[in-house]
């Protein structure tokens, strides 16, 4: 996939006619200068903009809607402890099966159509769950809308890397505050519009489909364009001279040969990234639940998960400039850490007394994410490398949180309570602090993988 397709290298007329087996720096720094410059059209690039919020937005409503009534979904459905645990680790397999898909299928679709596809997904599967009836029907439909999040959850980063490439910490905040809006939002309005819509759950989980809907407006034109100017580049580099291919391949990082499994960061990453996401998903499906049965009613429980979520809103913008000013990552992800290890403390103690304070802290705990989308983009050097670095971390990383909601629900159904879940909640923070200080380190893929 091309860093910018829009545009083609000119050899300098010195040097059209003259073999040369290796360019000077001079001309390196040139082609890498004129790559990294996008050539894109303001109304375009608008419409980029327009397109990465909403395709944001919608990367969560499909799961934190689902969690404030999620007592009611399993009433409808004749669901266990133990099944409602698994709908809830579905997210992560979805993630984990399809997002290691996504980098084959862009470059052979290019982004912008796969995360067209995947509102599409997305829409398709929110509209049709609540209907389709029975637990194997909402299940198959869920997957569809998560099949849809998962591609565009890993393609967004090199999005944002390629579009934007000297305002990456800028767009990774922005997105990274549309997604924690999406999830608050569906958490907050969930319970009050399945009662204004008549208190039908399954209406209550479907109007999320909308948004699905909205994005895919935005998103198609930008498929078709981003369509047409593929075709164009193919055309322009079967007439490139061979001394350009030359040029540009010696000044470009070679991405496709790089092997993620060999790389120390690549799975510090990976486990920082499961560890991170296995913490949200469980906060996400599982926190009502446990304020309910502390006797707080489902719309106050909610409005705790909505806060929680709330909190990525500022700190999508403050934790990407912050990390990208530090050569080492390492102290916001300790930070992030005790935040989550005392939230886990009161939420055991005081479930009810303190659940304000708990759900503000693991709000600020679940801020791990646009942490680690910040150090995906700082740790590889191109847009190529950064899908690769994304896809493996990503893929690796919610393969990793699989377990983790539903031995929420198997410990829960085997001890009667929620202690035992919220201590292994607080057990596996641990070891996301330690991967997550690795990971931080001051280093590319590349120059790791080289060396």
């Amino acid at each position: 996939m091309p860093v910018d397709e829009t545009r083609t290298l000119s050899p300098e007329p010195s040097t059209a006619h003259t073999p040369r087996t290796a360019p000077d720096k001079r001309t390196l720094d040139a082609q890498s200068a004129r790559k990294k410059a996008p050539a894109y059209s303001v109304w375009l690039v608008r419409l980029m903009v327009v397109g990465l919020v909403l395709a944001a937005l919608n990367l969560r409503p499909a799961i934190t809607s689902l969690g404030p009534l999620l007592e009611e979904v399993r009433k409808g459905l004749g669901m266990s402890g133990t099944v409602a645990g698994l709908l809830t680790s579905v997210p992560s397999v979805c993630f984990a099966v399809f997002g290691i898909m996504a980098p084959r299928l862009a470059r052979r679709f290019g982004p912008a159509s796969i995360v067209c596809a995947g509102m599409t997904a997305i829409a398709a599967g929110l509209f049709l769950r609540p209907f389709l009836g029975g637990t194997p029907g909402f299940l198959v439909a869920s997957a569809l809308a998560l099949v849809g999040i998962a591609v565009s959850n890993i393609l967004l980063p090199a999005i944002v890397k390629q579009w934007f490439p000297d305002k990456v910490s800028t767009m990774t905040g922005l997105y990274s505050m549309a997604l924690a809006i999406g999830t608050s939002l569906a958490a907050l309005s969930t319970v009050p519009l399945t009662k204004a819509l008549g208190g039908s759950w399954q209406t209550g989980l479907a109007v999320w489909g909308i948004l699905g809907a909205l994005a895919l407006c935005v998103w198609l034109p930008l498929a078709v364009k981003h369509g047409r100017d593929r075709k164009a580049a193919t055309a322009r580099a079967e007439a490139e001279t061979p001394e350009v291919e030359a040029l540009e391949s010696a000044a470009s990082v070679p991405a496709p040969g790089l092997r993620m499994v060999k790389s120390r960061t690549a799975w510090a990453l990976a486990c920082f990234f499961g560890l991170q996401a296995t913490a949200a998903y469980i906060t996400m499906g599982w926190m009502p639940q446990i304020f309910r049965d502390a006797g707080i009613s489902a719309g106050t429980s909610g409005i705790l998960l909505a806060l929680t979520m709330a909190m990525g809103i500022p700190l999508a913008f403050v934790i990407p400039r912050v990390a990208t000013r530090l050569t080492h990552q390492g102290p916001v992800v300790l930070v992030l850490g005790l935040c989550g290890l005392t939230g886990y403390a009161g939420l055991y103690l005081a479930p009810a007394g303190g659940a304000w304070a708990w759900a503000l802290l693991l709000g600020v705990s679940n801020c791990a994410f646009p942490l680690a989308l910040t150090m995906i983009g700082l740790r590889a050097k191109s847009h190529q490398g950064v899908v690769k670095l994304s896809a493996f971390a990503q893929s690796i990383g919610y393969l990793i949180s699989i377990p983790g909601p539903l031995l929420i629900g198997v410990l829960h159904d085997a001890s009667g309570g929620w202690g035992l879940p919220i201590a292994l909640m607080a057990a596996l923070m641990l070891p996301q602090m330690v991967v997550g200080v690795l990971a931080g380190r001051n280093r590319t893929i590349e120059k790791e993988l080289a060396a």
